[in-house]
C-alpha cells in the first residue's frame, strides 16, 4: 500500500517483534531469523480495518432479518441486548473476533457492552482493538452520567486499557446517534474525549427517516446540530452518513471526520447507498465497517471491500470510478487513520506488524492479472490463510492458535443464544 511502489512481485517481510523490520525484493545480508515463513504461492497484504463493528453481536446473526432499521432496533435488538450479561458479550466477541481473525482483520473500532472486559479479551487473544460503550440516553432529561453504565465503563477503558499491550487497545468515546441522545449529552461525551485525546465514534444519518426527523426537531441535519454543539472539535468516527447533504459534506470535511462506509448492512437494512464519490470529492477520509452480524450478517471485510467499489461505480454511472487500489485503501491506511492509528495499514519497516496472507490458488484468484485487483473483486475471506496482529500469528491454515474455537462456538450456542431467545 506504498503509492511509490504498491505491489512487489517478489519480496521479503521482516518482523522484529511487534513491527516490521524490513520491506523489499531480497533479505539484508547479515540477517538472521527465528523462523521463516515461506510465503511462495500467496499474497501478503496489510490487515484489514473494520472502522465500525458491534464485534458481540455475532449472537443475534439472523435473529432479527429482514426487518427495518427502527423496527430492528427498538422491537429486536434493544429489548435483546436488556438481557445480554457480561459472559454472553464475552462470548460473543470471541466468536467474532475469531472470525475476523479468519477472515483477515487484523483492527477493528467496537462500539458495544462490557468493553473493559472485552479489552482483557482482546490483549490474550491479539486482536487490535478501539473499543467504546455509546451512551444511550432515551429520556435525556432525567439522564445522570453517575448512573450511566457506558460512561463508567468508559472511563474504565481510559484509565485501565488506553494503550495497553504496546498500543494494541485503544479507548474510544462514544454516542450512539443524535436520536437516542441530547446535546447536553453529546457535549459531556466531548469534553471526555478532548481531556483525553481519544476519539470519538457515533452512528450519523443512517436512515432517512432519522435524518428527516433530526432536521423537523432541530432545523439542522445531524451533522449540523452536532456541529453547532462542538461534537467534532476532537476526532470524530461517524459511521454510515448514508443522507447526509452537501453542506454535510463540507462540515466533515472541514472538522477532519472519518466515515465509516458499510455498505451491505445498509443495504440489508434498506438504508441506503451513501455517496462515497461526493465525499471524496470533499475530501473526506473513507473507510470501511461491516457494522454488527445481526445486520450484515458476516464479519468478512472483503465483502464491504468489492462491495464499496461497484456501488460506487453504479453511483456514478462509470466503471473507473473508485479504482481497485483506491478502494483497498478504504480498508487499510484510510481505516487506520480513521482509528487514529498512523503507523497501520501498509507493509512499511517500522510500522505495526499487521498482516494477511492470501492463497493465490483460490480459484476466485486464478488467473490473476492484476493483483490489486484480484484482491479487491475476485478475494473473499475464506482465502485467508494467515493472520498476524502486532507479530503474533493468530490464524494458521485453519488452526487458531490464541482461541479455543470449540468453546467458543459452544459458548455461543449453548449460553448467549438462549438469553437472545429468552426475549421472545
Amino acid at each position: 500500500m506504498n503509492d511509490n511502489c504498491p505491489v512487489i512481485e517478489r519480496g521479503v517481510v521482516g518482523v522484529s517483534g511487534n513491527k516490521i523490520a524490513f520491506v523489499g525484493e531480497s533479505i539484508p545480508e547479515n540477517t538472521t531469523a527465528s523462523r521463516v515463513i515461506d510465503c511462495s504461492g500467496g499474497i501478503l497484504m496489510p490487515g484489514l480495518v473494520n472502522t465500525h463493528a458491534h464485534t458481540a453481536m455475532c449472537i443475534m446473526r439472523g435473529y432479527a432479518d429482514d426487518y427495518t432499521l427502527q423496527d430492528w432496533l427498538f422491537k429486536k435488538v434493544f429489548p435483546a441486548e436488556e438481557r445480554l450479561d457480561e459472559r454472553a458479550i464475552v462470548a460473543g466477541a470471541r466468536l467474532g473476533f475469531a472470525e475476523m481473525f479468519r477472515t483477515g482483520t487484523t483492527s477493528v473500532s467496537d462500539m458495544y457492552f462490557y468493553q473493559p472486559s472485552v479489552a482483557r479479551l482482546a490483549v490474550e487473544c491479539g486482536m487490535r482493538a478501539s473499543l467504546s460503550n455509546a451512551v444511550i440516553a432515551l429520556d435525556a432529561d432525567s439522564y445522570n452520567p453517575d448512573n450511566d453504565r457506558a460512561i463508567c465503563e468508559t472511563y474504565k477503558l481510559i484509565e485501565n486499557w488506553h494503550n495497553a499491550a504496546d498500543g494494541l487497545i485503544r479507548a474510544d468515546v462514544s454516542i450512539h446517534a443524535e436520536y437516542t441522545s441530547a446535546p447536553k449529552i453529546w457535549r459531556f461525551v466531548e469534553d471526555i474525549a478532548k481531556k483525553n485525546d481519544i476519539v470519538m465514534h457515533t452512528h450519523v444519518s443512517e436512515t432517512q427517516k432519522d435524518h428527516l426527523e433530526c432536521k423537523a426537531k432541530y432545523g439542522l441535519t445531524p451533522v449540523q446540530v452536532m456541529h453547532r454543539e462542538g461534537m467534532f472539535t476532537v476526532k470524530t468516527l461517524a459511521a454510515h452518513c448514508v443522507w447526509v447533504e452537501e453542506a454535510d459534506m463540507q462540515i466533515l470535511s472541514d472538522c477532519g471526520v472519518s466515515v465509516a462506509h458499510n455498505p451491505v448492512s445498509n443495504l440489508k437494512l434498506a438504508s441506503g447507498i451513501a455517496d462515497i464519490n461526493a465525499l471524496l470529492d470533499y475530501g473526506v477520509n473513507i473507510s470501511l465497517g461491516t457494522d454488527g452480524c445481526c445486520s450484515n450478517n458476516s464479519h468478512d471485510m472483503f465483502e464491504e471491500l468489492k462491495l464499496s467499489a461497484l456501488l460506487a461505480k453504479y453511483r456514478s454511472g462509470d466503471a473507473s470510478t473508485l479504482p481497485a487500489y483506491q478502494a483497498l485503501k478504504f480498508a487499510t491506511v484510510n481505516g487506520a487513520k480513521a482509528q487514529g492509528r498512523e503507523n497501520l495499514g501498509m507493509l512499511k519497516e517500522g510500522y505495526c506488524a499487521d498482516m494477511i496472507l492470501l492463497d493465490s490458488e483460490a480459484l476466485s484468484l486464478v488467473p490473476s492479472y492484476d493483483v490489486i485487483s484480484s484482491v479487491v473483486y475476485g478475494a473473499n475471506g475464506r482465502d485467508v490463510v494467515l493472520t498476524m496482529i502486532n507479530g503474533r500469528i493468530v490464524y494458521d491454515h485453519g488452526v487458531f492458535p490464541t482461541i479455543d474455537i470449540e468453546y467458543a462456538k459452544s459458548e455461543v450456542n449453548d449460553y448467549a443464544k438462549h438469553i437472545v431467545l429468552s426475549v421472545e
